[in-house]
């Protein structure tokens, strides 16, 4: 007679009964890292932190991605059952005190402070393959649709996490002056190739939370398929209005339950409905004039978009 198969909690709890993995899972369950900056936080070999991230791998307790040639890692959020996250919970919990604990925090913020782990690191290997993934994900739409209302000749207009450029490229037949902004270099080297010869666009290395022009100084703004990959999407827009005198057009997917875009491209957000872009408009000081969703393109494989026209008070 064969033996029951193991309880789903069985099956989850097996791989937390050492403290070095518990303590892997606590670190990547704030931040994604890879093996080498493990093994700093942790101060471990890297043969050893290898072998735990392998069995919480197979255990499907943490998602891993590549960057090029690197790997790397995050507690996982779509693999995770309710047992699974009642027994993390639970997990972290108990380590809350453990003096290792808070030397591995201390320790993982001098690793954040060298690298940001976010959609950076993404964005930043990606480069000038973005533009295919985000015609596969989102189609014609995202190009085309967005700028007709950014038509007015005598405008200076920001293209904020312009990507490789491909809005800037369009917008400088229709206005002034474009401003393109991004803060990944191997975007904006992207950017300059595609905008070469076209004397109306200038281009900067940049965050978006801090933008190197005086107040009022454009007549408008872009912000194209930024605000989910930001903490603060607010700020964001609180940061936009300072330089924009008129409207800033957002660009963004609508709510969606695709979550393993967290550990794939680095989301921080899964879409923002009507109301969210509201909240996060009176946030930041501005107003919602408009949120409209886009017609959907049948060969796009991507959530839906939307387009909010927004108004500094």
């Amino acid at each position: 007679m064969s033996s029951a198969a193991a309880p789903p909690l069985l099956q989850w709890i097996e791989p937390l009964n050492d403290l070095a993995r518990l303590r892997i899972l606590r670190v990547l369950d704030t931040c994604e890292l890879g093996v080498g900056e493990l093994a700093s936080v942790l101060q471990l070999p890297q043969s050893t932190v290898s072998r735990h991230l392998k069995r919480l791998l197979e255990a499907g307790w943490i998602a891993r991605r590549s960057v090029g040639t690197a790997a790397l890692y995050r507690l996982a959020t779509t693999s995770l059952d309710d047992t699974a996250r009642t027994l993390w919970d639970l997990a972290a919990a108990s380590l809350v005190n453990m003096p290792v604990c808070a030397e591995d925090d201390h320790r993982a913020e001098e690793v954040i402070a060298r690298r940001h782990v976010d959609s950076r690191r993404f964005f930043g290997d990606l480069g000038g393959e973005w533009t295919d993934l985000r015609e596969r994900l989102f189609g014609e739409a995202v190009a085309i649709h967005p700028l007709l209302a950014l038509c007015d000749p005598g405008w200076i207009v920001g293209d904020l996490g312009c990507g490789t450029g491909q809005t800037a490229a369009q917008l400088a037949h229709w206005v002034k002056r474009v401003e393109a902004i991004d803060r990944e270099s191997a975007m904006l080297k992207a950017a300059r190739k595609r905008l070469t010869g076209v004397d109306n666009v200038g281009i900067h290395k940049a965050d978006i939370l801090d933008l190197p022009f005086e107040d009022d100084s454009l007549d408008a703004a872009i912000v194209s398929l930024v605000l989910h990959h930001l903490e603060s999407p607010a700020d964001a827009l609180r940061e936009i209005s300072r330089i924009t005198s008129g409207p800033i057009l957002v660009v963004d997917m609508m709510s969606h339950d695709r979550t393993s875009y967290r550990d794939t491209m680095g989301h921080l957000h899964l879409g923002f409905e009507e109301d969210e872009v509201q909240a996060l408009a009176r946030q930041a000081g501005v107003t919602m004039q408009r949120y409209s969703p886009l017609p959907p393109d049948p060969s796009a494989s991507g959530p839906s978009l939307f387009v909010a026209r927004l108004l500094a008070q």
